[in-house]
Order: C-alpha cells, then structure tokens, then sequence
C-alpha cells in the first residue's frame, strides 16, 4: 500500500487521493514517484477512512505541531475523507494545527458548498493561485472545467470569511511580470502570496 502520512522537510503529510481536477505544468507527480520519506505515493485504490485511520494510529505525531493535507492529489477530490480525517485528528490530537493544500476548485467538483463545514476542523488553507488571469491559469493548470480561475477565486474569497489563515501561491515557472501580477491581485483580494521555486 501507498503511503498515507509522509514526512518531508520536517513537516507532516497527508496523501489520502491521487485524483486531481487539474494537471498542472510545474505539477511534482510528473518528475518524482515519491517525496520525502514515502516509499510510494501512487495508490492502487483511494484509501478508505478505516485506512487513513490506522495509519495515524501507528505514526508519531508528539515530534510535530502541524499536519498538512497535501500529497499526490487534490484532497477535495476525497471530500468524505477528507473531512472525517480532520474531524479525527482534531479528537485525538487537538494540539496538532491542520493545513489543507488546494487548487480551490472543491465546490465546483463537489458541486456544493464545502468551505465553512471544512473550517471548523481545518485552521488554515493555502490555495494555488498558479497564475494572475484566466488564460494564463487555464495553460499553466489544465484544469478540467471551464471557468476554473473564476471558481478558485470564490473559493479563496469564501476561505477569507471562514478560515483562520488562508494563502495563496504561485509557482516561479510563470514569468516575473506574472508573479507580479499575481501579487497584485494577491494584495487586491487581501490575501498574502507565497512564491514558490520549482525544483
């Protein structure tokens, strides 16, 4: 079986789906099998909550302060699991901050709202901003709907509202007049920008 928890770079994740709605040109799934201290990413089947349950029952969490919802997929796209994780982890170590990773689209997948049951569990979201423009976030993400910057976008303005931290992020594989246009509107919506390498 896949890894469920991975470590990497001293902080914890969670790959509970391989399913995505976007296919992102800078995406690490196409360079990398695994990451981190994960031994295998790929899932040969979505793992069930009894699963994901097990595996935070053998793995030590006293070392770290923070979980991360992350992995080779777009967690929304597990929504059920997802959120009983978070609901878990949150009974049984309350002490552990919980991210959530996400390229925004969730409601437009799930079609429904999903933001405010999620942040009751969930502290803080960051959300892959990718590109300052429609056009350019459809070439750099591929997502699989259409509208999508226009969906990720309520979603990250919704996020505000709830969450008690939310970013945003852009990988640097886009130009540098893009990344400045992506704090622009970063600056514009209230919400701060991380500019990540791809490596």
């Amino acid at each position: 079986m896949a890894n469920i928890i991975y470590v990497y770079r001293n902080n914890v994740y969670f790959n509970i789906t391989n399913r995505c709605t976007c296919n992102c040109i800078f995406c690490i799934r196409k360079e990398n099998e695994t990451i981190g201290d994960a031994k295998e990413m790929w899932h040969k089947h979505t793992p069930s909550f009894d699963e994901i349950k097990m595996a935070i029952e053998k793995f030590d969490f006293s070392p770290y302060r923070s979980a991360v919802f992350c992995g080779y997929g777009e967690p929304t796209c597990a929504y059920d699991n997802l959120l009983e994780t978070a609901k878990y982890m949150k009974q049984k170590y309350p002490q552990i901050q919980l991210r959530l990773n996400t390229n925004g689209l969730g409601e437009r997948f799930l079609k429904k709202p999903i933001v405010e049951e999620l942040s009751k569990y969930i502290d803080s979201v960051s959300i892959s901003l990718n590109a300052p423009n429609p056009a350019r976030y459809q070439e750099v993400t591929n997502p699989c709907f259409d509208n999508a910057f226009e969906d990720m976008i309520a979603f990250s303005k919704k996020s505000k509202l709830y969450f008690k931290e939310v970013k945003f992020s852009v990988v640097d594989v886009i130009s540098p007049e893009e990344i400045e246009e992506s704090k622009k509107l970063a600056e514009h919506l209230g919400i701060p920008l991380r500019v990540r390498a791809y490596t």
